[in-house]
């Protein structure tokens, strides 16, 4: 929905967006998906196809899961960010492509160019302008606005007609932690509407086993003038001698569960043992 947002806004909207999902495309037929071969590039090439890259020219391409494609691949997919130019399979003829290319992973990249996995120099290519989404259970406030529009979908869609959801409810899912993000509150309402008899959503209690902890840490350290999420994680951990958890950890101060710290922690690549 991001990736289409941006579509939509950018001077490109005129023209349709190409998708692909790198973690759903088998490997072997990765490239052939991307760049189009002629007929007989390989066996089974009965026709010429076009790629998706040729597809998306003068609009916009968006890779999913970019983390998942293979690093053999990866090479061609900066040639053609470097140079905008590329060829089928099976072809010398070089394609002019002017794409804008929208990529997403929920994979720590950075942690993958230092095991290898990734290729560094098309991390940084693919790291002009990082967009991060926080999860769920981070942006409770999104919560009950999700359910009211889930229930309503879903609800046309299967015909009901559901137009009340208890305030409890509501305020027992934005304590849950989600951890299938915004797919598994949509998976939740959809068995709910399922079972609802009348037109008060109806929501099954073992679904609620992973609520929150009724209080939450209260922050108390907030940025200063020019202070980053990164600067501002390494002040509160040098002022609490590298802690993250307990009353006076760095968690406390900053309003945050010690694990969605160390979450953002590794996502900037902050190494606490590296400031005390």
């Amino acid at each position: 929905m991001i990736a289409r947002a941006i579509h939509t806004l950018s001077s490109r909207s005129g023209r349709r967006m190409v998708k692909m999902n790198c973690a759903a495309m088998p490997a072997g037929l990765l490239e052939s998906d991307l760049f189009g071969h002629e007929r007989g590039a390989f066996t089974g090439a009965s026709a010429q196809r076009i790629g998706r890259f040729e597809l998306a020219d003068k609009s916009s391409l968006f890779l999913d899961e970019v983390g998942d494609m293979p690093l053999e691949l990866q090479p061609k997919l900066l040639r053609v960010l470097q140079e905008q130019e590329f060829e089928r399979l099976g072809s010398n003829k070089l394609i002019q492509t002017d794409v804008r290319l929208i990529a997403a992973t929920n994979r720590d990249l950075r942690q993958m160019v230092i095991d290898r996995e990734f290729r560094s120099d098309l991390y940084y290519r693919l790291n002009v302008f990082p967009i991060y989404l926080p999860p769920l259970r981070d942006r409770p406030d999104d919560i009950p606005l999700l359910v009211k529009a889930f229930t309503t979908k879903i609800s046309r869609r299967m015909g009901r007609n559901i137009d009340s959801i208890p305030a409890e409810t509501l305020r027992a899912l934005s304590r849950m932690e989600w951890p299938g993000n915004v797919r598994e509150l949509e998976n939740v309402i959809e068995r709910a509407v399922l079972l609802t008899r009348g037109n008060v959503l109806q929501l099954s209690l073992p679904e609620l086993t992973t609520e929150r902890p009724a209080s939450q840490p209260v922050a108390t350290e907030q940025a200063q003038d020019g202070e980053d999420e990164y600067q501002l994680i390494i002040r509160v951990l040098k002022e609490s001698n590298g802690v993250v958890a307990g009353p006076r950890g760095a968690a406390q101060k900053l309003g945050l569960k010690r694990t969605t710290l160390l979450s953002r922690m590794k996502r900037l690549g902050i190494d606490k043992d590296a400031l005390v």
